[in-house]
């Protein structure tokens, strides 16, 4: 108690201004949370089978409407007898991404490597199907965080090793490759994303031959990991750059290729002081996702903006609701991305730290 009185006073209360500054703040924390626990519990209805549950609370949340439609908002319409599927690729992402979070994991580049190369291609097998048994689901059948997490996922593996091919490409003494990578990455930067979606998905097939066409959802996941990949590789650069020169030199005189020297001494450092550039671009891809609904895809927050307009559920209360449940599972995959970014720098002393 004496420690908790001493550190109150040393630092909330030192000065006069501080203890007015921390008297103001704490009010305004209590006003904020005290409102929100308000809307979110004690005011709040949690049974119910349609709007007439939560007209008896118009200043509370409607959570029922997301009981109900909670299955909708995960799988979209993806079949009921197959989601099963999306449940093996959900719980084998979690477990990869458990194994690359557990300190005490001795292995985590071969599962790292694993995540990026054969977890994408078998989600993929299963939630298409039409190989080994499984049947058939079209693209237009998925939805809600299905979407959201494929879409965000795939932008994350294409764009890392892309982006680094990129950076090294702008960095190279060849005035083709130079050229050629500036003008990808320049390209890609000058353009809005919600730009890349709509031309991807509505202009792109006016331009391919008679007969030819792309999934839609195929269309947007190259837009956005083309797009994804001209940020990353500004990062990748930026890290590049941070390297001494003597790092280049000392390579030169082991006698090391340019590739190996890129592979065994510079990549590896420029990529740690690039964390948490990287984990910044991951997180504004994660939320990027939301735009793809702009052309008809629906990702977590079109399903859940889609289903204002059922006439069962059409109540002041329920987009409120709808869009604090989509800001909250947002807000768990970013702040997650963002701690395990913060143990990695930990870990390679890059934040100064004590480990």
């Amino acid at each position: 108690m004496r420690s908790i009185l001493k550190w109150s006073r040393e630092n909330l209360f030192a000065t006069r201004m501080n203890a007015v500054m921390s008297v103001l703040s704490i009010w305004l924390v209590y006003v904020a949370i005290e409102g929100v626990f308000s809307w979110a519990l004690i005011n709040a209805s949690f049974i119910g089978t349609d709007k007439a549950s939560c007209a008896a609370n118009p200043h509370g949340a409607c959570w029922p409407f997301v009981t109900a439609k909670l299955n909708q908002f995960v799988y979209g319409n993806y079949p009921m007898g197959e989601q099963w599927r999306v449940n093996i690729v959900f719980a084998l992402g979690a477990f990869g991404l458990g194994l690359l979070m557990t300190k005490r994991v001795s292995f985590k580049k071969e599962v790292a490597v694993l995540m990026l190369t054969v977890y994408p291609v078998l989600t993929f097998i299963l939630l298409s199907g039409g190989f080994l048994g499984l049947s058939y689901v079209e693209t237009n059948q998925w939805g809600g965080l299905l979407v959201t997490l494929v879409i965000a996922v795939t932008g994350i593996v294409v764009s890392l090793p892309l982006g680094i091919l990129l950076a090294l490409g702008r960095r190279s003494e060849l005035p083709i490759i130079r050229i050629m990578s500036i003008g990808f990455i320049e390209f890609w930067r000058g353009v809005p994303l919600i730009t890349v979606l709509f031309m991807a998905s509505v202009m792109l097939p006016l331009f391919l031959p008679e007969g030819m066409n792309f999934d839609a959802l195929l269309r947007c996941l190259i837009g956005v990991s083309m797009f994804a990949s001209a940020y990353m590789a500004e990062v990748i650069r930026g890290g590049l750059q941070a390297i001494p020169k003597g790092q280049y030199e000392a390579a030169k005189s082991l006698g090391l290729s340019y590739w190996k020297s890129m592979r065994l001494i510079i990549l590896p450092q420029a990529l740690v002081v690039s964390i948490p550039g990287i984990v910044n671009t991951f997180i504004g891809l994660f939320k990027d996702t939301t735009l793809v609904m702009i052309v008809g895809i629906f990702d977590l927050l079109g399903i859940i903006s889609f289903h204002f307009t059922d006439p069962n559920w059409t109540s002041p209360q329920v987009p409120i609701t709808g869009f604090v449940f989509a800001g909250l599972v947002f807000w768990v995959f970013c702040f997650a991305m963002s701690h395990y970014s913060k143990s990695v720098e930990r870990r390679f002393s890059v934040t100064g730290e004590n480990k």
